[in-house]
């Protein structure tokens, strides 16, 4: 039996590096953050890109529905959205008498909520239950998303006019936070010299589908974590509870998602096993956003204070 698993596990290693090479060659001079964002969805979880405007953010969520070949639907928050505009609405029908549920963009299998800190937060928490429990529920009946479903939502910094931030709750949703930043002066006169993105994107082909992804899940959830991990990974979350500028420290369930990026990162880097160095690699975009300072300070300040406290025994 091993010997007819090996080759398609050998074939499936193959594609999903084509598929981060296909992402690699649209958002250039970015490796580390496709290789985060290819974590993250491996792993299960949501992805929140936080940035000014114009750096690829959306790109990158184009591209990677796109490589997964996961159906795509786009919503432009903006302050007038309505919860409804995204889950659906429940229309009566005078011919049947009875009302009929129009399901909203939410029903897809990568949802890129744009510029999701436009919307106020009554429609921000209309992707809460969705992304807790892939299901979402109107005039009291539930309705089941896709599997997978993925929410990537960009984010714009709050300084910039008319942002409302997110709610901590929708915070904790997302499994990491990244910053693309601007491109280096290579990457950049390539971006200027080269083909447009939009052009890039209309070429790009399937390299993975939705039951590779759930496979490649699995695969992931399969990576060993020794007890000594377990110990280190326990530490760092004791670590931001105890911390005196820490008001609120990180959940059981951060805790959860650190342990399943963690071996997502460690399956792409070609190990069965999760070392701490995964951990430490994974650690300030999984937990920046969701540790609550007591004076106003920033949380990727904070999370690399951490990791330099709890040391590796």
């Amino acid at each position: 039996m091993s010997a007819t698993i090996e080759p398609r596990a050998e074939a499936l290693q193959q594609r999903l590096q084509a598929a981060i090479d296909q992402v690699n060659r649209v958002l250039l001079g970015k490796p580390h953050q496709v290789k985060l964002a290819f974590t993250c969805l491996i792993a299960g979880g949501h992805l929140l890109l936080e940035d000014v405007p114009g750096v690829g953010k959306t790109t990158l969520a184009h591209a990677l529905a796109a490589t997964f070949s996961l159906e795509f639907q786009r919503v432009q928050f903006t302050s007038d959205l309505l919860p409804s505009d995204i889950i659906g609405v429940s229309v009566y029908e005078r011919d049947s008498g009875k009302f009929r549920f129009h399901p909203g963009p939410i029903f897809t299998g990568l949802l890129l909520a744009d510029e999701i800190n436009r919307a106020s937060p009554k429609t921000q928490s209309a992707l809460l239950e969705a992304m807790a429990e892939n299901q979402v529920t109107v005039d009291g009946q539930t309705h089941a998303l896709a599997q997978p479903f993925f929410v990537v939502a960009t984010q714009n910094p709050l300084d910039l006019n008319g942002t409302f931030p997110l709610p901590d709750s929708q915070l904790d949703r997302f499994m990491l936070r990244l910053s693309l930043d601007y491109p280096d002066p290579v990457a950049e006169r390539a971006l200027l010299t080269g083909s447009d993105r939009a052009d890039l994107l209309a070429r790009l082909t399937p390299q993975l589908d939705a039951e590779s992804l759930l496979a490649l899940h699995e695969r992931a959830q399969a990576i060993t974590a020794s007890g000594a991990l377990l110990d280190y990974l326990q530490a760092l979350l004791a670590a931001s509870r105890r911390h005196p500028e820490i008001r609120a420290g990180l959940s059981p369930r951060a805790g959860l998602a650190l342990l399943g990026a963690a071996r997502a990162w460690a399956m792409l880097s070609g190990r069965g096993h999760v070392l701490p160095e995964d951990v430490q690699a994974l650690f300030v975009p999984l937990a920046a956003h969701r540790l609550l300072a007591t004076r106003g300070a920033d949380g990727a300040l904070l999370a690399r204070q951490l990791l330099a406290e709890v040391a590796v025994d």
